[in-house]
């Protein structure tokens, strides 16, 4: 009953907007261990000479690539990446999740202990569609990216643990790393935007059960959010380092929210960046596209202080991989 009321929530509630879609959208599929899986490719209309950089967007559970790009005709946070791409001639790449155990579509995250995830090599789709990009000379092997929420926040700790090609950095939004990991990592350095709501009914700050279970069915458990920051600090080499704390100019839609953002490290890498959302929910932070009345009652309060997908890049542009 609580997936069906968190689908019916994420694709009916978000509030309507009305942004300027102008880049070129194209659905593509890959065959990936004896599988078809598919993505939607957003290209510039004015493409840059030579290889672009490439962002591989993640939808959450129960979600789809043309929700998170807004092509239901309800825009969610995700979507701002669209007007970005013709803006800062960027690829962007929404993947499909594939339906999992509970019949809903998701990711084959780290959660050795859930049982609503799919049973799908996720990392090697990923994998299969950056190779495919960049061996037509579209996107440049050196700035990949990724993005994810909820669900697709815990896949993209997993494709910067496993991907190859390294992915030069990652965001994760109303994400956490599993308690139980069947995670396998690679040494090497992953600059990390973590976004995270104190008041996060669906995934507890302080770490413990994902609260999004179908009848039969688990979520597994979590870290708690301060946690993951240590694990990143630790792997990117950042431990000791002080961190430098700023708290973004506040929006009355914010309401009780207060969204403060710590960093770690340098623009060139690696860098660790936590964004602590004061009260906030199980939602992408928002200024263009608020989620509607029932979403906040059930996934908590929506922070209106900043774009979320604009954060990203500006965290992304700067890093490369060697």
């Amino acid at each position: 009953m609580k997936a069906r009321v968190l689908c019916f929530m994420l694709v009916l509630l978000a509030a309507l907007s009305d942004p300027a879609w102008s880049a070129t959208q194209g659905t593509q599929q890959i065959q990936v261990r004896g599988m078809t899986r598919s993505f939607i490719l957003e290209t510039p209309d004015s493409p840059a000479a030579g290889p672009m950089p490439l962002v591989l967007l993640l939808h959450g559970h129960l979600g789809t690539a043309e929700g998170a790009l807004g092509l239901t005709g309800l825009p969610l946070p995700l979507s701002a990446w669209v007007p970005i791409v013709d803006r800062e001639h960027v690829l962007v790449v929404a993947l499909q999740g594939m339906e999992g155990r509970d019949h809903h579509t998701g990711w084959h995250d780290c959660r050795q202990d859930a049982t609503v995830t799919p049973l799908t090599d996720d990392v090697a789709f990923a994998d299969e569609v950056v190779k495919r990009l960049v061996g037509t000379g579209l996107a440049d092997a050196h700035r990949v990216y990724v993005m994810g929420m909820s669900n697709g926040g815990m896949m993209s700790y997993r494709l910067a643990l496993e991907m190859q090609p390294t992915p030069a950095a990652i965001v994760a939004v109303s994400a956490s790393m599993a308690l139980h990991s069947d995670c396998h990592a690679l040494p090497h350095p992953v600059s990390v935007m973590i976004i995270n709501g104190t008041g996060d009914p669906i995934l507890p700050y302080g770490g413990g059960k994902v609260n999004v279970t179908k009848q039969g069915h688990h979520s597994g458990e979590v870290v708690g959010i301060t946690a993951v920051r240590d694990f990143w600090l630790h792997w990117d080499g950042l431990d000791g380092i002080h961190g430098m704390t700023g708290t973004f100019p506040h929006q009355a839609a914010s309401g009780k929210t207060e969204a403060v953002r710590t960093i770690w490290g340098s623009d060139a890498g690696p860098q660790v960046v936590l964004v602590t959302v004061r009260n906030g929910g199980h939602a992408e932070p928002s200024l263009k596209f608020p989620y509607g009345a029932l979403y906040v009652e059930r996934a908590g309060i929506q922070n209106r202080d900043f774009e979320s997908a604009e954060e990203a890049w500006k965290f992304f542009q700067d890093k490369r991989t060697k």
